[in-house]
């Protein structure tokens, strides 16, 4: 090969290594990972790709209480199927919002080979996704004490009210405050919880888990009692807490949240005992 060729050659090699560069720093794996996955979560539940056990007739998955009805009522099955449609849906709607942390972690990382890094970052999503299935049993519980889908027919108004006046207390509480800030400030969360290897992966995510419960609950609850599948409620109650936990404004918007949902849900209870 001539010198002239040799050079071309080199240059080609450079211009492919720093486009690659571009690619990674702009499109990180870890985020398109996470936001492929939280979009084949969404369309999973749009589509109704996991199938619930039984019919109720004259009722729609959307209802409010219809689907831990129909798992409660089937047994192990249902309570597994339901298990993993929630599980799918906690997926759609908080990975998106904990890309930061996912990224921030893998930097962490640099120096690992490629299969350490990718069990570790692995570790982080599957544990996350774990715990927030883990809260579907909370909805079946609550279900099977109180049947939401008889009280929210015979006492809607009271039954919506009082929902938002609980997701107004805690929006304005000191503990939504505490667990916000955690959720806001991936970077100060990983200096005071990394860990290294797999179990450390592990329980940082725990942690980090825990405090995002501790975050939405509230709004989750809310979610419940307007029906867990239904979708416009999904979208707008995903929407909410993405903006509370990633924008610089999502405090106020929190106590904004707190505020309206105090008042629409004083004006349905009154509305109620008239």
């Amino acid at each position: 090969m001539t010198p002239r060729g040799e050079r071309s050659r080199h240059r080609l090699a450079s211009t492919r290594s720093s486009v690659g560069d571009y690619l990674a720093r702009r499109l990180p794996v870890v985020a398109l990972v996470s936001y492929v996955t939280g979009l084949l979560a969404w369309v999973a539940v749009i589509d109704r790709w996991l199938p619930m056990p039984g019919v109720v007739t004259d009722m729609r998955m959307s209802d409010p209480g219809v689907p831990e009805a129909m798992a409660l009522s089937n047994g192990v099955a249902g309570v597994s199927l339901y298990l993993l449609m929630w599980g799918v849906m906690m997926v759609a709607m908080m990975f998106p919002s904990s890309v930061p942390l996912f990224r921030l972690y893998s930097r962490t990382l640099e120096g690992t080979t490629t299969a350490g890094k990718a069990t570790r970052v692995g570790s982080v999503m599957g544990t996350y996704a774990l715990v927030w299935t883990l809260t579907g049993f909370v909805p079946l519980l609550v279900n099977s004490v109180v049947p939401i889908t008889a009280l929210s027919t015979e006492h809607g108004g009271p039954l919506l009210g009082g929902t938002l006046l609980l997701l107004s207390g805690y929006q304005l509480s000191p503990y939504k405050d505490r667990c916000l800030r955690q959720c806001r400030s991936p970077l100060g969360f990983l200096m005071g919880h990394h860990r290294p290897g797999v179990r450390g992966a592990i329980r940082m995510s725990w942690q980090f888990s825990v405090f995002c419960v501790g975050c939405c609950w509230a709004l989750f609850a809310l979610m419940v009692v307007v029906g867990s599948m239904n979708i416009v409620w999904m979208a707008l109650i995903a929407v909410v807490l993405s903006l509370e936990r990633t924008v610089s404004w999502g405090t106020h918007l929190a106590k904004g949240v707190g505020v309206v949902a105090g008042m629409v849900g004083s004006v349905l209870l009154l509305i109620s005992l008239l």
